[in-house]
């Protein structure tokens, strides 16, 4: 809730009060210079407002490596409230202190927050879960980033807070997750592998682990992490360098960076972008579009709750590929039925069809299953450079789809979904041929299959 929750708040935060933020950018500088701002000025301003968030993630993501390794797991999350805490405060006083520029700034600083939290949150459960329920939870921050996008959309009504006197209210709330997590945090157990591992502290990491398994015994994990601790000793930890350039991670490193890449540039930013439009086109009233979008990310909710409760039965190779099927299939159909919709009648509700599947795809399978491969692919000593390499891909892609996809849209309007039809296609041929099943399997057994391929 303190972290996973902020990311998705904040990547949906500023879609409903948009028209409203856009109308004090235009008074503030109606009032600063006596002539209203020209709208290429406008869509700059606005543009940068949106795309600061990935870039700010991109920062945020190339710090996790030196801050896990000195100051913990849970070290790092309380540190990183701080970036949430001082967003928060600019961002709810900037109507008053008439300034826009604060709003932009405030949007780097979220996003180095959110790139620390979803790298962090993902390592730090997928180091403290037992095997067996590694991947349910290891999924669940993708559960709680997309309540925080339906919440963000639910308090962004025009009726609630979506208006002109509450958007700088809804800006600011994002504090408020952070606040609980720098109070209750604290009494939670560090990571026991972090403890053992790379602290050497075997009394404290038995503690850890008898304070989250809830019973005394715990000499097997223990002991499997001094099997994992001597497997490492040889290779000592890994710089982000050494990591692209050791030959006995290769596989695990481009299938990382294949499956982040094909999560982002697989168009699920996009499909959202489209979503109101395709949902006008079928007929839907204007002033009803905002609850067809809060219902879409209901159902993002409900699938990605799917994912927690069937990863352990199914295993994350099904789900992955099940799910690059679907958005593979939707974004083909699409193509079609926004093509034709203005001459087949019923196409725009095919359309929106396309948009439900390719949803529901995207939950079950690519938005939570890579960031729990990282945490399992790679031991203790190449986890956190992992990380710093698997979040730094997914905000590049991230941002680069932001960037293009406007062009992208211009020139080729619905043909731009092919393109995302492909990457999926590409994505899933290559997870069928080389990424391994890894449910109930200890690190060390993933690893040794791993190093068969390499």
């Amino acid at each position: 809730f303190g972290s996973s929750f902020q990311y998705g708040y904040n990547v949906s935060v500023i879609n409903s009060p948009a028209p409203y933020m856009q109308d004090f950018y235009n008074q503030t500088y109606f009032n600063r210079v006596g002539v209203p701002m020209d709208s290429g000025l406008q869509t700059l301003l606005w543009s940068l407002t949106v795309s600061m968030f990935p870039l700010g993630g991109l920062f945020g993501s190339l710090m996790v490596w030196p801050l896990v390794n000195n100051c913990g797991r849970k070290g790092t999350l309380l540190i990183n409230n701080l970036f949430s805490i001082v967003a928060a405060v600019l961002m709810g006083t900037s109507e008053l202190a008439k300034t826009f520029e604060v709003i932009i700034l405030s949007r780097v600083i979220m996003g180095i927050y959110a790139g620390l939290a979803s790298n962090v949150v993902p390592m730090f459960l997928g180091e403290m879960s037992p095997k067996n329920l590694r991947g349910a939870i290891g999924v669940v921050p993708q559960l709680f980033i997309t309540v925080g996008i339906l919440v963000a959309q639910i308090l962004g009504l025009n009726s609630i807070l979506g208006n002109a006197e509450g958007w700088p209210v809804l800006l600011g709330l994002t504090g408020i997750p952070s606040l609980i997590q720098l109070l209750i945090l604290p009494f939670f157990p560090e990571s026991p592998r972090y403890l053992l591992i790379q602290k050497g502290n075997e009394e404290q990491a038995r503690k850890a682990l008898q304070k989250l398994r809830g019973c005394d015994d715990v000499d097997d994990e223990i002991e499997e992490m001094y099997q994992e601790d001597r497997s490492e000793k040889e290779e000592g930890q890994f710089s982000v360098l050494s990591l692209c350039t050791f030959r006995g991670l290769r596989w695990q490193l481009i299938s990382i960076i294949v499956m982040m890449m094909g999560q982002q540039l697989s168009g699920v930013n996009g499909v959202f972008y489209y979503a109101d439009r395709i949902f006008e086109s079928a007929g839907v009233p204007s002033n009803s579009i905002q609850y067809v979008t809060v219902s879409i990310g209901a159902i993002n909710v409900v699938m990605t709750s799917l994912a927690v409760l069937i990863v352990e039965s199914l295993g994350r190779r099904i789900l992955l590929l099940t799910g690059f099927v679907l958005c593979c299939a939707s974004c083909a159909v699409l193509t079609l039925a926004l093509n034709l919709q203005h001459t087949i009648s019923w196409m725009s509700y095919l359309s929106i069809a396309c948009v439900i599947i390719y949803i529901t795809g995207h939950a079950i399978g690519p938005s939570p299953i890579p960031s729990v491969m990282i945490s399992e692919l790679f031991l203790q000593s190449s986890r956190p450079a992992a990380f710093m390499v698997g979040g730094s891909v997914h905000w590049l892609s991230n941002f680069t789809v932001g960037l293009v996809f406007l062009y992208m849209e211009a020139g080729l309007g619905p043909y731009s979904f092919l393109i995302f039809g492909a990457i999926c296609l590409a994505t899933m041929i290559y997870i069928f041929i080389v990424v391994p099943e890894t449910k109930n399997k200890t690190f060390m057994e993933i690893n040794r299959i791993m190093a068969k391929r390499n």
